[in-house]
């Protein structure tokens, strides 16, 4: 697959993340960890870190928290001249980590009535924020926002498949946002996965899209599931998963694998252990997906790429992945020393 000719656009809310620390109850002490994130930023971020150039489409509100947001994404790479500037709050979200084998991880959502979820599809140019951009990234989680945030959704992954932009699009199941106003998320998601060339998704992302159930069983298994959405939309060029199996609190082996309609290919397990922070993960493996693809590499070393950000996603805390090419190219699964 061929690099993008211009930036790499990454259209999504940019969150702040505030984290309950480690083992503690929600205020147990007087502290909550922020961080910058959201899904479309993680991947602006750690392409970025990469070497490629990024910029965000999104809306951040005005005031300091604002000033701070896009100051962090600029201190990274990413170019924020398609970032408006609105009145209203930024949205948020709280993370409670694992608290052992018996408390999973979870995330609580505060984002209704945010300056991104205040858009309407008229507030977005697309024909200026398309302008110098080679490829388009998206993802589930701003249709699952709400109406607006589909149609915009729609809107952009539309017009950039019309002037020769790829796309890419990664599933991203949020139930918690859908259920607050979509009973049928795939009569939202299909046309726009209609307009993606990469898609990432797994065989749920299959099931709730195409109405009937697959497994994630077996790599033949999972790569029925990768045909089935390859021979319904047209579009799509290559399809990218993960499977995970939980060990424990801590330590998870992960496996990737990429299909075109000719060729499949998988990884071999990776152990990942010990795990300071999973959330981002698949953010990270989408950005190293993508980089590998455009790299020329072959199917199996995309996989591996892939995979290989996403397990060093797990020692980082934050939503962000801001690793240098040399870090991900020295990345092996087994233990390393002191490098000196």
């Amino acid at each position: 697959m061929i690099a993008p000719r211009g930036a790499i656009a990454c259209f999504g809310e940019v969150v702040l993340r505030l984290s309950v620390p480690y083992g503690e109850l929600p205020l147990q002490s007087p502290r909550l960890d922020a961080y910058v994130g959201g899904a479309e930023a993680n991947v602006a971020v750690a392409l970025a870190a990469l070497g490629r150039m990024t910029a965000m489409i999104s809306a951040i509100p005005e005031g300091a928290i604002g000033d701070g947001v896009l100051a962090e994404l600029r201190r990274h790479g990413v170019d924020v001249a398609r970032v408006q500037r609105r009145a209203g709050r930024i949205g948020l979200y709280y993370h409670l980590p694992d608290g052992g084998a018996l408390r999973p991880a979870e995330v609580i959502y505060d984002r209704a009535g945010s300056a991104f979820a205040a858009m309407t599809p008229e507030n977005w140019d697309w024909d200026a924020l398309l302008d110098g951009v080679g490829w388009l990234h998206l993802s589930g989680v701003t249709p699952a926002l709400g109406p607006e945030g589909a149609a915009a959704t729609l809107e952009a992954a539309t017009r950039a498949r019309a002037v020769g932009i790829g796309v890419s699009f990664d599933g991203n199941w949020r139930g918690r946002l859908w259920e607050r106003w979509q009973p049928d998320p795939a009569e939202v998601l299909k046309p726009i996965v209609a307009q993606t060339t990469v898609l990432f998704g797994n065989h749920r992302d299959a099931a709730l899209l195409l109405g009937r159930e697959f497994s994630g069983q077996g790599e033949d298994r999972r790569r029925t599931a990768a045909l089935a959405l390859l021979d319904t939309f047209g579009s799509i060029e290559l399809v990218a998963s993960t499977a995970r199996e939980i060990l424990g609190p801590d330590a998870h082996r992960m496996t990737a694998r990429i299909d075109s309609r000719d060729d499949g290919r998988t990884t071999e397990p990776m152990m990942i252990s010990p795990i300071v922070d999973r959330v981002g993960t698949g953010d990270a493996f989408a950005a190293g997906v993508l980089d590998g693809l455009w790299s020329g590499a072959g199917l199996a070393e995309v996989a591996r790429r892939g995979l290989a950000l996403a397990a060093l996603k797990h020692g980082l805390r934050g939503d962000f992945v801001p690793l240098s090419r040399a870090a991900l190219d020295g990345a092996t699964a087994g233990p390393r020393d002191i490098t000196r």
